[in-house]
């Protein structure tokens, strides 16, 4: 009797691998590909640094990094000395800010009902912003802080402040070297180049990359009704999301109406990644849905011309749920004091 309970045992083992496997395979064939680490992880981020065009004799250094944190969390990029890019994209809450639309100057909303997307591993999108106007990080971080309605500080003042800091001078010199000219690029870049390093690799890549034990079989059941549903059709590549793509192409998305945004001049919008979509709610560009499965059904109404159930929106869930992945550690940086003429914050 043992001996027929452990042939059973076995041959179970060896049907969930097969269909591990299958699963796997599915996943790369439906574009689906795992976060890139180690080596290569470090050839993309210094790529990305380097289409920023900084000039430096080395790039991604301890310096700059820390400098770009600086730079994140400083609300005195902003005209009221009050908003940071952390408020918006908190890296404590998913990398976003939990609020359906973004926040601004003097308590202003996103005049479009924006909602904030994640900036953990932004870097691999395509396009930056919901419309795709931004191509890297670095032209990005230089919209909200000029927007009126966002950081609503000219380059100018930015500068201003930044260079009337003792502080910051000696941190850029330290990061660039003493001859380096503080600009607003610069200022932006800096702050691009730190968020190349947010990068969260979960249970899902580890999957990817082979190991097959690393989700759970209601996980992978998750996964593969993912796949066949068609949600990889626009939720691919390492980040599952970040290319532009038509909205709405089967029915008319209910709430269209909040905010108004049409996305680019040929009506795409850029893709979401679904990475840490679990911490990251609500959903769509106007923040209009709280639960993760009810965004999936809505998706599958819209996009694909489907009605995807209760259940398999669960199952869906699970495997999203997957891709919560691991947080760099980030110390909360000590900012330089105000220079004796550092302007005052404009309300």
């Amino acid at each position: 009797m043992k001996k027929l309970l452990g042939i059973s045992i076995a041959c179970s083992a060896l049907l969930i691998a097969g269909s591990a496997e299958d699963v796997l395979k599915m996943a790369k064939d439906a574009g689906l590909e795992a976060m890139p680490k180690g080596k290569k992880l470090k050839e993309i981020q210094m790529q990305k640094v380097k289409e920023l065009g900084i000039r430096s004799r080395k790039l991604l250094t301890k310096e700059q990094i820390e400098l770009g944190k600086m730079l994140y969390f400083d609300p005195r990029i902003s005209s009221s000395n009050l908003i940071s890019c952390n408020t918006c994209h908190n890296l404590a809450l998913g990398g976003s800010d939990l609020v359906p639309a973004a926040i601004g100057h003097k308590w202003q909303a996103n005049p479009s009902a924006l909602n904030s997307p994640t900036v953990y591993n932004s870097l691999f999108n395509a396009v930056q912003f919901w419309d795709g106007r931004a191509h890297n990080l670095g032209d990005q971080a230089q919209g909200p802080i000029q927007s009126d309605v966002e950081m609503s500080a000219p380059p100018e003042l930015v500068v201003q402040k930044i260079t009337s800091i003792p502080g910051y001078i000696q941190a850029f010199q330290k990061a660039y070297g003493k001859d380096t000219k503080i600009d607003f690029k610069l200022i932006a870049d800096s702050i691009a180049l730190f968020e190349t390093t947010l990068v969260t690799p979960s249970r899902y890549d580890e999957f990817m990359s082979g190991n097959l034990k690393a989700l759970s079989a209601e996980e992978q059941e998750g996964l593969k009704t993912f796949i066949d549903k068609g949600c990889a059709s626009c939720h691919s590549g390492v980040n599952l999301g970040g290319t532009m793509q038509p909205f709405a192409v089967a029915k008319p998305y209910r709430f269209a109406n909040i905010g108004g945004f049409k996305g680019d001049k040929d009506g795409l919008i850029k893709v979401p990644t679904l990475r840490n979509v679990a911490e990251t709610m609500p959903y769509f560009h106007n923040g209009a849905f709280w639960e993760l499965k009810d965004a999936i059904k809505e998706m599958g109404s819209i996009q694909l011309d489907i009605a995807i159930s209760d259940e398999e929106a669960q199952k869906i869930e699970t495997f999203l749920k997957t891709l919560t992945g691991k947080k760099p550690q980030i110390i909360y940086p000590i900012l330089p004091a105000n220079g004796e003429n550092t302007p005052k914050p404009i309300f």
